[in-house]
């Protein structure tokens, strides 16, 4: 398993793998509407196929997951893929990993939990705001759940 950054010349294949996985090619989190096909990120590649896809933005002294994809479930590619992630922030000077998701997203939830991210914010009804930006998030999500709320997770980036 290869963990590579993303290079221009992968931005057709990140484009067009956010549509695939995103059904549209925005993402939108606590209001803002990110590009992730133009932004920065990694992918993991197995075999020459790509098995994972993350994008970011750093700002203001952290850097945020915007989308991240484990086409291979169960094999570490999720793992490698925030491994890299905190690499990049520290390289970047960052204090700290974020990221939003939504209240249904129960998988992600253990995901992140699990490799030290801890709920920072919680944003009821905010993904009816959301949904005008984006009208293709779907109103019930994982399990049956309504997708209402946003939420922030958020790991501390210990100084290299």
């Amino acid at each position: 398993m290869l963990v590579r950054a993303i290079e221009e010349a992968d931005r057709i294949v990140v484009g067009r793998l956010v549509l695939e996985l995103w059904g549209a090619h925005t993402a939108v989190a606590h209001g803002q509407v990110f590009f992730p096909a133009s932004l920065p990120g990694f992918l993991v590649e197995q075999q020459d196929t790509v098995v994972g896809l993350l994008t970011y933005a750093a700002a203001d002294g952290h850097l945020e997951i915007v989308t991240i994809d484990a086409l291979r479930r169960g094999r570490g590619v999720g793992s490698s893929l925030v491994d890299a992630a905190v690499h990049r922030a520290r390289q970047l000077g960052c204090s700290r990993v974020r990221l939003t998701t939504t209240n249904d997203n129960l998988d992600a939830l253990r995901f992140y939990q699990r490799r030290g991210f801890r709920l920072a914010a919680l944003r009821p009804d905010a993904v009816r705001e959301a949904r005008r930006l984006k009208p293709e998030i779907p109103s019930v999500g994982d399990y049956g759940i309504p997708v209402t709320d946003e939420l922030d997770l958020e790991r501390w980036v210990a100084p290299r």
